[in-house]
């Protein structure tokens, strides 16, 4: 007698303590790291900037009383240079374990820790909905033991941990609207609509470029099987997510309206960044400061503009360089591109063997993501083109701004499952060829 096909849920389910012990170790080795490593102590120099830099100032600004403002040097007024949510975590640690102590410090790389180890349970249930429960297993335990997938969280004081989690959590709550991995039609409740506004929400709080998947994510969840008969409820439901959505951003707008007079609903940095990236000194390597410290005249410059005006000012002299100069612009693009894959090679004095090696690490991961999205497609695995769509979308705006290593991070999750995807496929290639020749 046939036995009945297991779900993904059922599955998950009976993996309860499985993907537990995936979230203890992640979450172990990285909390470990900080100790052994001692990367909680940052250096102080230029007062303390490299500890969250201008999120870390904002953080201080926030605990002493002068509001969400003064993201470089001295009171320079408000601001609204980074999304709101990952800076507000940073002054409430500042403002309960001091400002830019030790102590501070191992709690924020704690937090950014335990959304890593989340996210390793995320992978799990990725791999299983989408491939198998090898590919779950071995994609849960690659997150949680391989170096690269924790470097940012024991390290860095920012969002790339945070950002990473939210996106694999938006794509599992797709994937459970969608129904993958399971056998009967997705029956869509009210919750698991409300988790996805809320979760991108989030996401736009603390890094608003992969926004840009925002309707693609919608649509995949929308066209479930069983679109035709249960359209009306899904779109409704779809709306009351957008509802959430909105309203949860809707405050911190208000608050940029409020404080700069204009309607700025994210963050305003990208004009500055985007002089930074395309003008005559440009290179295409992410070398230097969009505000230099140092240089008391930009400084006194942007004090006196206003952030906006300011940030609109470096953005109109970059589009008129672009528009002066195409092919240079078109170069640098593909070198950034090239970086954005490949990694941004460090200068020529801080080369060596370890270098090397981080840059054949990042490129191998590059190229087995690549490759298990191509395979993927190939298949039709469920969810192959959002994968797909989501490595060739979220990088464009660094193909065209700046580049640096960390913005390949909130697609690592999804390179993770893709990689052990690939390699397992190869491996039952293998494995079939060989029992043929036998």
């Amino acid at each position: 007698m046939p036995t009945q096909p297991i779900s993904a849920s059922q599955t998950i389910q009976a993996d309860h303590r499985l993907r537990w012990q995936i979230f203890a170790a992640a979450f172990a080795v990285r909390v470990l790291y900080i100790l052994l490593a001692h990367t909680f102590r940052i250096r102080p120099s230029d007062d303390h900037f490299e500890f969250g830099w201008e999120m870390g100032r904002i953080g201080r600004a926030l605990a002493t009383g002068h509001g969400y403002s003064d993201p470089f040097t001295g009171h320079t007024g408000p601001t609204a240079w980074v999304p709101p949510l990952y800076t507000l975590l940073v002054g409430g640690v500042f403002k309960l374990f001091g400002v830019y102590t030790k102590l501070s410090a191992f709690v924020l790389l704690t937090v950014n820790s335990l959304l890593s180890a989340w996210t390793a349970v995320l992978c799990y249930e990725i791999g299983l909905r989408c491939f198998s429960r090898r590919c779950a297993v071995w994609s849960g335990w690659l997150w949680a033991l391989y170096p690269a997938a924790l470097q940012y969280a024991v390290r860095w004081v920012w969002e790339m941990a945070a950002t990473a989690a939210v996106f694999a959590a938006i794509l599992v709550v797709m994937l459970r609207l969608s129904g993958v991995g399971e056998e009967e039609p997705p029956q869509q409740p009210w919750q698991l609509w409300a988790a996805f506004g809320l979760l991108w929400a989030a996401l736009a709080m603390l890094n608003p470029t992969p926004m840009l998947m925002l309707p693609f994510t919608a649509l995949h969840a929308l066209a479930a099987p069983g679109w035709r008969t249960a359209l009306r409820p899904r779109v409704l439901r779809a709306a009351f997510a957008g509802l959430l959505f909105v309203a949860a951003l809707a405050p911190w707008t208000a608050r940029n309206y409020a404080a700069f007079h204009r309607f700025i609903p994210l963050r305003d940095n990208f004009g500055a960044e985007n002089f930074e990236g395309n003008s005559d000194w440009s290179t295409g390597f992410p070398w230097g400061r969009t505000v230099p410290l140092e240089n008391r005249t930009i400084l006194a410059e942007y004090t006196a503009m206003g952030e906006p005006a300011w940030t609109a000012d470096r953005g109109a002299k970059a589009s008129a360089w672009i528009h002066t100069h195409p092919k240079q612009f078109v170069a640098l693009s593909i070198k950034r591109a090239w970086m954005y894959w490949a990694g941004v090679p460090k200068s020529v004095q801080e080369a060596g063997v370890l270098e090397y090696g981080r840059l054949v690490s990042f490129q191998f991961l590059s190229l087995a993501g690549m490759l298990g999205a191509a395979l993927a497609v190939r298949r039709r695995a469920p969810a192959a083109w959002i994968f797909s769509l989501s490595m060739i979308l979220l990088p464009l705006p660094y193909y065209a701004v700046t580049v640096q290593a960390r913005f390949r991070h909130v697609l690592e999750p999804i390179i993770c499952v893709l990689g052990v995807f690939l390699f397992q496929s190869a491996t039952r290639r293998r494995v079939k060829d060989r029992r043929e020749l036998a």
